[in-house]
């Protein structure tokens, strides 16, 4: 199953770190076969609020995604992110090819009652 790292990131102020984070971020998922889906786009939102800015990097699956966190070579540059951008950042698996929410349903129809 594919899997993705998100981050909700906040607005900053432009910083060369920042820059260089942004050129050497590709190198560091490229050899786990992560690439962008969204980054530096606009979004538009619906519900709630949604201060700063969307990531989302896709990956083979959730193992890719732990290995590229977790690389020396990611670990080494995340600083330069995170000194200046707050943010949160997850791992996240995808669904299934075929997957069918009717399934989620029923389980949760056919679940207990909390409490």
């Amino acid at each position: 199953m594919p899997a993705y790292a998100i981050a909700h990131l906040r607005e900053a102020a432009p910083h060369p770190e920042i820059a260089e984070y942004i050129e050497r971020i590709p190198a560091t998922f490229e050899p786990y076969g992560g690439r962008f889906l969204v980054h530096g786009t606009q979004h538009e939102v619906k519900e709630g609020s949604w201060p700063g800015h969307v990531v989302v990097i896709g990956f083979p699956g959730i193992d890719e995604a732990r290995a590229w966190w977790d690389s020396p070579a990611y670990r080494e540059i995340a600083p330069l992110r995170s000194r200046h951008i707050a943010g949160d950042i997850i791992l996240v698996e995808g669904v299934a090819e075929g997957y069918d929410p009717a399934s989620t349903a029923r389980a949760m129809r056919e679940a207990p009652p909390a409490g």
